[in-house]
């Protein structure tokens, strides 16, 4: 006989005793206080059904934003590095912290209220085939931003940041690349999203390993959707949910961001595409600097400034040395 409170099952009363989702929140942070603040302030937002373990790895912020953390959002976790590590190997520190089924990847210079990520989580929790999901992310005007990515292929460096994409900014390989095809405003399986707001299965995350911590600042999203595309895994992006990202609020920081973009695509071809793309990349890199100089001579003669050469030349032998 069926329970006349229950009704013809449990279901009802299993609903409402569901344990809530449970979801380890990694953000890294390096000097963005004010955004740190914003993006902190809406994820701690109260949300039923959803149990957050936040963890801040800041990458010894001057400008007080460790401090903030402690004062202002005592429910979070922090860890203070004493010196920067870079992206990739603060996100495993942070990430070892939990053990939640569920990893946001959070980028401070998102705005992702909880709610939001409420529904991040349940649509992956929906579908047991998709390892990851992710949001559209947005414009404080709310319109799209071109993030979504294909896999780097083997010519990638040939046809994005050498003068060839100057004479050809079309190109099949950087249509494919970029995903310019694609329409960013409806659901869809895609490659790669960025990680600036990610949520991964910590199942997925942990059997591959995570990120690859030689691929300290870029490359490290694009390396981590690479194998799971490689272990059959789906990313699912999510349209519906749109998160407001500024831009870059960390990296514009960095003043050698050239070398860290240029050595960390390096590493990927070589993992990825074995030693015969190390020269390939080597010479891409070269023709780049070498236009950049030209360009830079010209300004000159023209009364101009331009960069110094000797940083770059520098700069441009130890990356011919790795």
């Amino acid at each position: 006989m069926s329970d006349p409170i229950a009704g013809t099952s449990a279901g009802p009363v299993a609903d409402l005793a569901a344990a809530p989702v449970r979801v380890d929140v990694v953000v890294v942070s390096w000097n963005v206080r004010d955004r740190l603040r914003t993006c902190l302030a809406g994820l701690l937002e109260d949300c039923p059904g959803l149990e957050l373990d936040v963890v801040v790895v800041d990458n010894a912020s001057v400008d007080g934003s460790a401090e903030l953390v402690a004062e202002e959002f005592p429910s979070v976790q922090l860890e203070r590095n004493a010196a920067n590590v870079l992206y990739a190997p603060a996100v495993v520190q942070g990430a070892r912290r939990g053990e939640a089924p569920l990893l946001l990847l959070l980028n401070p210079d998102c705005e992702l209220a909880a709610s939001q990520l409420l529904e991040l989580a349940e649509a992956l929790q929906a579908d047991p085939e998709l390892a990851a999901v992710a949001p559209r992310l947005c414009y404080a005007d709310g319109s799209t931003q071109a993030a979504l990515m294909d896999h780097p292929g083997f010519w990638s460096p040939l046809f994005f940041g050498t003068p060839l994409e100057r004479w050809w900014p079309n190109s099949p390989e950087l249509r494919r690349w970029f995903c310019r095809e694609r329409d960013l405003e409806r659901d869809q399986d895609c490659p790669q999203p960025p990680a600036a707001c990610f949520l991964v299965r910590r199942s997925v995350w942990e059997g591959l390993g995570g990120f690859d911590e030689r691929l300290e600042l870029f490359f490290n999203d694009a390396d981590l959707c690479t194998r799971m595309a490689a272990a059959g895994q789906r990313i699912r992006y999510l349209a519906s949910v749109g998160v407001v990202h500024h831009t870059g609020s960390s990296t514009a920081q960095l003043p050698d961001f050239a070398s860290h973009w240029h050595r960390d695509r390096l590493r990927y071809h070589r993992k990825h595409f074995g030693l015969l793309a190390v020269p390939l990349v080597k010479l891409c890199t070269s023709w780049t600097l070498a236009d950049h100089l030209l360009s830079g001579l010209v300004r000159r003669l023209r009364g101009g400034s331009a960069d110094p050469a000797l940083p770059l030349l520098r700069a441009w032998g130890r990356f011919l040395l790795q």
